[in-house]
């Protein structure tokens, strides 16, 4: 049996503020053709489908369009909730979907699986939709008492060995969270728990031959039956220099056989270009970057007037600037506050100020004589009074 894992669409998501709908339309057009070109057999989507509990119409439309497309393959369609999705909302008309495309969002059914079968026998697809502790820890049953995510997915995955122990066969789970292991992109995954990260150990996913995890938007090889697909577009510049793409898992009579990765293409590059604002502006060695998406950190000692506009004119794409001074004074012991309360003069706290407001950098040669001309005649007049 041949798997696609993919996961982390985030329709919907926005990039500094321009919509990436129609560069994720033509990403998933180009992951359907990979699905019929490789003669896949079911199509894993590992959570995180939408980026928001409430998605905007065009958002479902994306959706359907695509899963429908994946479904005309001829695959199977195995899609789960993560903690971005409303699993409501998600989850309510599975009921109603076509033959072959099946959106697993339910706790209840953990333990129960989509069984498929291929020249070898069953193999038994196991969804675990997003889990929050917070929602099950009250009940009753096996779940009761969960606090972490490491709680509920070792709930689940117990559920998934009790029933594979009684039906023999191979197996796949899915699940969504952080596992013991992973190299996180900064400032993108949002934690899945609040008030920090909830690991789950790489032990939690043992008694499986696959297991497709969501929520790392980079590639990940935890072992080798436990992986990350990553998301199918970048959608930060910290992860510019990740490739984009899933992961072909082929079973064979034993279980697991091997596992390939797949690329897919990348709608417009990302880059961040570090150097003098005039430098930026003029320097044919950017030349190549004109039609990227462009993080620009200007180097000058003193912030620009206007920079992302006059950076604009020549990379129209450019969707982040960042004033980074080469000799700014990294000493954060020394605050704004302390400076001031360490000032004895006028002439001190000018200076604490233009410290503070210039990244580390106080007033020049000329502007110190303008300064204490100034303050001069302030005392002057002061004393004339």
């Amino acid at each position: 049996m041949r798997i696609l894992h993919t996961s982390d669409w985030h329709i919907g998501r926005t990039f500094h503020g321009h919509s990436t709908l129609d560069a994720l339309r033509g990403v998933l057009e180009s992951l359907t053709a990979q699905v019929r070109e490789h003669e896949v057999d079911v199509v894993i989507v590992a959570g995180d489908i939408f980026d928001s509990a409430t998605p905007a119409a065009p958002c479902y439309t994306l959706l359907s369009d695509t899963l429908g497309a994946l479904a005309d393959t001829g695959a199977t369609v195995v899609v789960t909730s993560g903690n971005h999705d409303s699993a409501a909302r998600l989850g309510f008309q599975a009921g109603l979907l076509r033959s072959g495309i099946h959106v697993l969002t339910d706790p209840d059914g953990v333990g129960t699986p989509l069984t498929l079968a291929d020249e070898h026998g069953p193999v038994h697809v196991y969804g675990i939709p997003f889990l929050e502790p917070a929602l099950l820890r009250h009940r009753s049953d096996g779940w009761a008492g969960a606090r972490s995510q490491a709680a509920v997915l070792g709930q689940a995955m117990d559920l998934i060995r009790a029933d594979r122990g009684e039906r023999g066969g191979r197996s796949v789970a899915i699940a969504h969270c952080f596992a013991a292991g992973v190299a996180p992109t900064p400032h993108l995954e949002r934690d899945i728990q609040q008030g920090g990260l909830d690991i789950v150990p790489l032990s939690t996913f043992d008694g499986v031959d696959y297991m497709a995890l969501g929520h790392i938007h980079g590639r990940q090889q935890l072992s080798d039956s436990v992986r990350y697909a990553g998301a199918p577009l970048h959608y930060s510049f910290g992860e510019g220099d990740k490739p984009r793409g899933s992961w072909l898992v082929d079973l064979d009579a034993d279980g697991l056989a091997d596992v390939t990765w797949l690329g897919l293409p990348v709608p417009r590059a990302l880059v961040t270009l570090r150097a003098p604002l005039e430098q930026l502006l003029t320097d044919a060695a950017f030349a190549a970057h004109e039609d990227a998406w462009v993080c620009a950190e200007y180097t000058d000692d003193l912030p620009e007037a206007d920079p992302l506009r006059r950076l604009q004119a020549r990379f129209p794409h450019c969707a982040k600037v960042v004033h980074a001074p080469v000799n700014a004074v990294t000493d954060e012991r020394v605050s704004y506050v302390s400076r001031v309360r360490a000032a004895k003069s006028d002439r001190d706290l000018v200076e604490a100020f233009l410290v503070h407001v210039r990244d580390g950098h106080g007033a020049t040669d000329d502007e110190a004589e303008v300064l204490r001309d100034v303050l001069d005649e302030r005392v002057r007049v002061e004393a004339l009074a």
